[in-house]
């Protein structure tokens, strides 16, 4: 549940970006939630991978 409280505490960290490029068009707010949605793609690529392995894992057992 770690993994899912990051995913949570990032999603949340980029909301007021949010709101600062949507409602107030700040370009540099923009970058910011580009960054963090990065940093989500990648974090979610990794909880895949550990999914994954952990089923493969169990299933040879």
């Amino acid at each position: 549940m770690a993994r899912f409280d990051e995913v949570k505490n990032l999603v949340m960290s980029l909301e007021g970006d949010f709101e600062k490029f949507y409602e107030k068009n700040n370009q540099a707010a923009g970058t910011r939630v580009r960054k963090g949605m990065q940093d989500l793609k990648t974090l979610a690529q990794n909880i895949r991978s550990e999914v994954q392995n952990a089923k493969n894992t169990a299933t040879k057992e």
